[in-house]
C-alpha cells in the first residue's frame, strides 16, 4: 500500500431506493458521486418488483452526470466495482435480456413453493428435519421459509411462469446483472449466488455447485451461472459503453459483492468479530467470523464473505430506515385532503427535529417496525408494524422518535441472537448508512443497546467505499488487512446509563408485544 496511486475506482451501489455512482480513490476516500431513484413496485400476494431496465437507465444517467463534472481526469478511471442488494433475481435471455422484471429481496410469493420443498413431515420451526440438516451442512443456511430468497424467486417463475422458465438462459443476482450489462459476461461470485442455497461452501477456499442441492430443489444446472471471486477481474468494459462515458476501453470491472459484504468492507470491520450496524431501506448487524455455522431457528449463518477465505455472519431485518420513509411518504406527506403545499427539501432531516422534541422512550410510545414482516431473528411474512400505546396527548413529535427507537429495539433484538452466534460481546460498533447520518439516531442506538457507536466517515456511501476497496485489491493496490487503516470514525457516541435503564424497560415489552400478538397478526393475514 505504502506505494499506492490514488487511482479512481467507479464504484457503483445499487440499493433499493435507487443506484448511486460514485468516484473513490483506490485508497478509498470519495471524491464525489451522482444518485437516481429507482422504483419498486408492490403487487398483491407479496409481490415486489423492480424494472432492470430503470436500473441501467439510472447508471447511465448517474454516470454521465458524475464524469461530466470532471472531478478527475478520465483516462485515471482504472476499474469499476458492483455493490447491490442481495436476493434480488433477474431472469434474462441468450443476449442478457431481461424476461420479466426482476423480484426483488421484498417478493415473498415463492413462499409456498420453497415451503413445499422443506416444510415435509416431519418438521421442526417449519422445515424437514432431514432436508435442513442437509442443507446446513453443504451450504451452511437454507432457504427461509418467507420465499424471500433466490431460490424461491426461481420457483416461483418455474411454478407460475413456466415459458419464462424455459426460455431463461441464466437466473442472475442484481449485481450479477449490471456486471452483464457492463461486460457482457455472465458470472456470479461466490457470496452473491448464496441465497439461491445451491453451492457447496464446506471449504471456503472451494466453493462450487452442489449436484445434489440442484438435484433435489428441481431446477436446471445449466441455468445458473459461471462462479468467480469477489475480486476477480470478469472483464473490461464493453466498447460501446466505454466509448458512451467516454472512458477507456481498458477500464477493468471487478466481480464485486452484495451489499451485505460491501458494506462490511467499506465499514472497515474486516477482522475477526469486528461488529458493524448498517442502517438503510433494511438493516442488519454483522462481522467477520473465522467459523461455519448456522442458526436456522433466527436465520444467523456463515456464509461467504467478499473477503476471499472469509466467513462472515449474515442476517438481516426487513425494514429499518425503510419505516422513515413509510412515516413521511405514507403519513406526514400523503397527498390527500388534508395535505397542502409540497415537500420540503430536506425531510428526512425536518423529522429528525421532530424527534428531537421529545424525551427519550416517546412517553412510552412503542412503534413495531415490522411493515414487511421480519427475517431476522424471527421469520415470518406475517408480521406487520404499528403504533403501541397511543393516548390523547401523543403528538406527530411522539410518533417521529417513536419509529426512531422501534428500528432500535429491533436492532437490539437482532443483536442479542448474533451475539449468542458468536459468542461474544460486540463492542464497539461500526455504523454506516443513512440511518449513521443522525445524530439524534446514532444516540438512541447507542442508548438502546447499550454500546459504543462509532459512525465512519461518509455513512452513506460505505457500500460505495467498499465496492471500491475490492477492486482495489483484486488490482493488486491494496490488501484487505490494510483498510483499517485507511477508516476515519466521524464521531463515537457513548451509551447514557440513565436512558439505557428506561430503554431496557421499553424494550422488554417491545418483546412482549411480539409474543403476544404473533398469534393475532397470522389471523389477521387469513381474512381477505
Amino acid at each position: 500500500m505504502k506505494n499506492a496511486k490514488d487511482e479512481y475506482i467507479l464504484a457503483i451501489d445499487h440499493g433499493t431506493s435507487g443506484l448511486k455512482v460514485a468516484l473513490v480513490t483506490s485508497l478509498g476516500k470519495i471524491i464525489d458521486f451522482a444518485f437516481e431513484p429507482t422504483p419498486t413496485y408492490y403487487l398483491p400476494g407479496g409481490g415486489a418488483e423492480q424494472n432492470p431496465d430503470d436500473w441501467w437507465n439510472a447508471f447511465l444517467l448517474a454516470a454521465k452526470r458524475l464524469i461530466a463534472k470532471g472531478k478527475v481526469p478520465k483516462n485515471e478511471i482504472i476499474a469499476t466495482c458492483v455493490s447491490s442488494t442481495f436476493s434480488s433475481t433477474v431472469a434474462v435471455d441468450h443476449n442478457g435480456i431481461p424476461l420479466m422484471n426482476c423480484l426483488t429481496w421484498m417478493d415473498s410469493r415463492g413462499a409456498p413453493y420453497i415451503k413445499e420443498k422443506v416444510s415435509t413431515f416431519p418438521t421442526i420451526e417449519g422445515y424437514n428435519i432431514f432436508n435442513v440438516l442437509k442443507w446446513i451442512h453443504i451450504t451452511g443456511g437454507g432457504p427461509q421459509l418467507s420465499g424471500k430468497d433466490d431460490i424461491a424467486h426461481v420457483l416461483l417463475i418455474q411454478n407460475e411462469f413456466p415459458e419464462i422458465y424455459s426460455k431463461t438462459y441464466k437466473f442472475l443476482g442484481s449485481k450479477d446483472y449490471l456486471n452483464l450489462k457492463l461486460t457482457g459476461e455472465f458470472a456470479a461470485s461466490h457470496d452473491s449466488i448464496m441465497l439461491f442455497w445451491l453451492t457447496d461452501t464446506r471449504d471456503i477456499n472451494n466453493i462450487h455447485y452442489s449436484d445434489k442441492l440442484i438435484q433435489f430443489i428441481g431446477i436446471d444446472r445449466d441455468k445458473l451461472p459461471e462462479l468467480k471471486r469477489s475480486v476477480d477481474v470478469l472483464g473490461t468494459l464493453r466498447p460501446e459503453l466505454a466509448n458512451e462515458l467516454g472512458l477507456s476501453k481498458n477500464v477493468k470491472v471487478i466481480m464485486g459483492s452484495p451489499d451485505h459484504q460491501a458494506a462490511l468492507i467499506g465499514s472497515g470491520a474486516v477482522r475477526d468479530f469486528e461488529g458493524h450496524v448498517y442502517i438503510g431501506t433494511s438493516s442488519w448487524i454483522e462481522c467477520i467470523v473465522p467459523f461455519k455455522k448456522t442458526d436456522m431457528f433466527h436465520s444467523i449463518a456463515s456464509l461467504p464473505s467478499g473477503i476471499p477465505g472469509k466467513y462472515q455472519c449474515i442476517n438481516e431485518q426487513d425494514i429499518a430506515g425503510g419505516c422513515l420513509s413509510f412515516l413521511l411518504n405514507n403519513i406526514i406527506l400523503h397527498d390527500n385532503e388534508f395535505y397542502i403545499g409540497k415537500q420540503p427539501e430536506d425531510p428526512y432531516t425536518k423529522l429528525n427535529t421532530m424527534a428531537s422534541r421529545v424525551k427519550p422512550g416517546s412517553d412510552n410510545l412503542i412503534f413495531t417496525p415490522w411493515l414487511n414482516g421480519e427475517r431476522t431473528p424471527v421469520d415470518s411474512t406475517t408480521l406487520r408494524g404499528g403504533f403501541h400505546n397511543l393516548s390523547m396527548r401523543t403528538t406527530a413529535d411522539h410518533i417521529a422518535r417513536s419509529v426512531l427507537e422501534g428500528v432500535a429495539y429491533n436492532t437490539r433484538w437482532s443483536l442479542s441472537y448474533v451475539e449468542k452466534f458468536v459468542r461474544r460481546k460486540l463492542d464497539p460498533l461500526s455504523f454506516i448508512g443513512g440511518g449513521a447520518q443522525s445524530d439524534l439516531w446514532c444516540q438512541i442506538f447507542s442508548d438502546v443497546m447499550n454500546r459504543q457507536v462509532r459512525r465512519v466517515k461518509d455513512p452513506i456511501e460505505a457500500n460505495s467505499r467498499g465496492a471500491a476497496f475490492i477492486a482495489s485489491v483484486g488490482l493488486g493496490r491494496i490488501s484487505f488487512q490494510d483498510i483499517p487503516e485507511l477508516i476515519i470514525y466521524e464521531k463515537i457516541f457513548h451509551p447514557d446509563l440513565k436512558q439505557h435503564r428506561l430503554y431496557n424497560e421499553l424494550y422488554q415489552v417491545f418483546i412482549e408485544i411480539y409474543q403476544k400478538n404473533k398469534a393475532i397478526y397470522q389471523q389477521l393475514s387469513m381474512i381477505t
